[in-house]
């Protein structure tokens, strides 16, 4: 397999750099660490929240911020699964691929997924409602297949729940108070549908369980560093 090569000094287009505000809350965590280096993870969950994604320009702001170089930012980001390089939807919708939830349908729920959606894995679909990947673990394995939307937790999920749980509005609603650490500054999203024309990517503790009316189970937990 051949390896696209980038050069990020003359790469043109590098994406939306990070606001004043989100610098200003990137620096609220700095007397909560040792270290700037230490502010990495929270540093770009602000980011991604504020963007979207984590762009190449927003993790040359974030090295900045931190006083790091540019490619220490790359590592993190290109090491942990949860960060987005390109734009993703407004969705994003996790399955857990481990051994528990391929036992028992996982795998096929992927692929439904695929086919009900038009897209791969790390695509988001045209109108930038949904995006589509798998993780390693959801560590909800007493209640596989389990998957998850935004954040919000759902498990047990069977193939004849998938249109339902799809067109559900409130499939990402938390069920409990948000901490606003990584919350967007000013309420303002992106616009993912934009993104996604733009982009052309359409070719990311559990508490109170309790069973939806859609008829799986589902639970609501902070987001994990993944």
């Amino acid at each position: 397999m051949a390896w696209n090569v980038v050069d990020r000094n003359t790469a043109g287009d590098l994406g939306p750099g990070i606001s004043d505000a989100v610098r200003q809350k990137i620096r609220g965590f700095f007397d909560r660490y040792p270290t700037r280096r230490a502010v990495m993870l929270p540093a770009l969950h602000i980011t991604q929240e504020a963007l979207g994604y984590v762009s190449l320009q927003a993790m040359r702001d974030v090295a900045e911020e931190l006083e790091v170089p540019p490619s220490d930012v790359l590592d993190v980001v290109s090491f942990y699964t949860h960060f987005w390089t390109h734009p993703r939807g407004e969705k994003t919708i996790m399955v857990c691929r481990s051994l528990s939830c391929e036992l028992l349908g996982g795998r096929e729920l992927v692929e439904a997924l695929k086919e009900k959606l038009g897209i791969g894995e790390h695509e988001t679909t045209p109108d930038g409602r949904f995006s589509l990947m798998t993780e390693e673990c959801l560590a909800a394995c007493d209640h596989a297949p389990c998957m998850m939307i935004n954040e919000k937790m759902h498990k047990c999920v069977r193939l004849d729940q998938l249109d339902q749980l799809l067109d559900d509005p409130d499939n990402d609603r938390l069920d409990m108070p948000r901490s606003d650490l990584y919350d967007a500054p000013g309420g303002e999203k992106p616009d993912y549908a934009a993104l996604a024309r733009q982009h052309g990517h359409h070719d990311e503790p559990a508490a109170n369980a309790e069973d939806d009316d859609l008829g799986y189970t589902s639970d609501v937990g902070e987001m994990k560093d993944s």
